[in-house]
């Protein structure tokens, strides 16, 4: 029987890991969705904290779109609160073909939940008003904003989300070269396509595809790859 000291041949480490995250589908689903009724009837407090932060005035152009504004917030506050949970699944699903041991896996949920944190905070109090302020700041006597409620719930969570999970970069990188995937010298020697491979990454991700936004996210990512490679070096793994 193969064991966490027993891994898995590496062409089969995808199909294990699909077989071990499939156990796991079915109450992650169910939890999230109940997690968004139940947010559901907080998400005008949500709204109205996000609004204030950002100071923006907002309207709406189709009768379902509040109420589709709010079921976005509920799922947003959902995987926010149920990260630790996601987090830990995924983890544990690697477990088995990458012959993780206790100690690791918990070093790992416990490192990829703390940097997703430390982005979404980052981005919800630093990286999210500049760009908001900057974007709105062609506004005129000849150019109102009218904002539609449903956009502006889209870009916020889309954009905390996107940052929590680019702040997963270094755990990734750790774990890359640990398992011998992707040693230490490959990352040190591919800076120039790391940041082909960032603007692409910040191109997609973002929820507008203006040159600042793309700027605000692939910036913070190129220095977390670098704090990657301090890593590395600091935990003398090559």
């Amino acid at each position: 029987m193969t064991t966490a000291a027993d891994p898995v041949p590496p062409g089969q480490r995808l199909l294990a890991f699909c077989l071990e995250i499939r156990k796991t589908i079915l109450s992650l689903g169910i939890g999230i969705g109940l997690g968004t009724l139940g947010f559901y009837f907080l998400a005008p407090v949500i709204f109205a904290a996000f609004q204030k932060h950002l100071h923006q005035k907002l309207a709406f152009f189709t009768v379902a779109e509040p109420f589709l504004a709010h079921v976005k917030l509920a799922l947003f506050a959902t995987l926010f609160l149920l990260m630790p949970w996601i987090v830990y699944c995924f983890w544990r699903a690697m477990v088995r073909p990458f012959a993780l041991s206790g100690k690791a896996l918990a070093t790992f949920v416990f490192f990829t939940c703390l940097l997703f944190y430390i982005g979404t905070l980052f981005c919800y109090f630093v990286t999210l008003p500049l760009g908001v302020t900057f974007l709105l700041g062609f506004e005129s006597e000849q150019l109102k904003s009218i904002i539609s409620v449903g956009k502006f719930v889209s870009f916020v969570t889309v954009f905390v989300l996107s940052f929590g999970l680019i702040f997963e970069l270094p755990i990734f990188m750790v774990f890359f070269a640990r398992t011998g995937i992707c040693p230490r010298a490959t990352f040190e020697k591919s800076r120039r396509y790391a940041i082909l491979f960032i603007s692409i990454i910040a191109a997609l991700l973002t929820p507008t595809p203006d040159v600042v936004n793309m700027l605000l996210m692939g910036g913070p990512l190129y220095l977390l790859y670098e704090m990657g490679i301090i890593a590395l070096k600091t935990m003398k793994i090559k």
